[in-house]
């Protein structure tokens, strides 16, 4: 081969700090928008983003990983700064500490996409703790309760 291509998608998932609804309707648009283009300036393309008042999926598609966990750092650190400056009273809004990110077949693109749209029909039966460690067992990560939803 004289050229290499690579293709990565993950699903992306974090919580605000301690759960709060800080996420309301009338800041959803900006905020993804404003991630999106995080995930662009790294290279990446993001093909799906939603999420509840609480916490935040992100469906991305990434080229290259040799960065990856940075591309996620400054995705956090930069949209709480952001935040933080846009809208003056949110000056507490934190993300969590940590985050999950799954791999996803390019096979199952559309069906994450349609999970990631219909978050608010999955939240009628289902709290993010739940879904969160649904997603941990579901994928066989190995987990410590006591620190895994801080």
């Amino acid at each position: 081969m004289t050229h290499s291509f690579r293709v990565h998608f993950f699903h992306l998932v974090w919580s605000t700090k301690g759960r709060q609804g800080w996420i309301a309707e009338e800041i959803q648009p900006r905020l993804y928008a404003y991630l999106g283009g995080i995930i662009r300036n790294h290279g990446g393309q993001l093909l799906e983003i939603g999420g509840m008042p609480d916490h935040v999926h992100m469906l991305i598609q990434q080229g290259t990983l040799d960065k990856f966990s940075h591309q996620i750092r400054d995705m956090k650190a930069n949209s709480s700064l952001w935040i933080h400056q846009t809208f003056s009273h949110m000056s507490d809004f934190a993300w969590q500490e940590g985050y999950g990110s799954f791999s996803v077949s390019y096979s199952a693109v559309d069906k994450v996409r349609e999970y990631i749209k219909n978050q608010e029909q999955h939240h009628v039966t289902m709290t993010f703790d739940e879904e969160y460690i649904k997603f941990l067992k579901s994928c066989g990560v190995k987990y410590d309760e006591r620190f895994v939803l801080g």
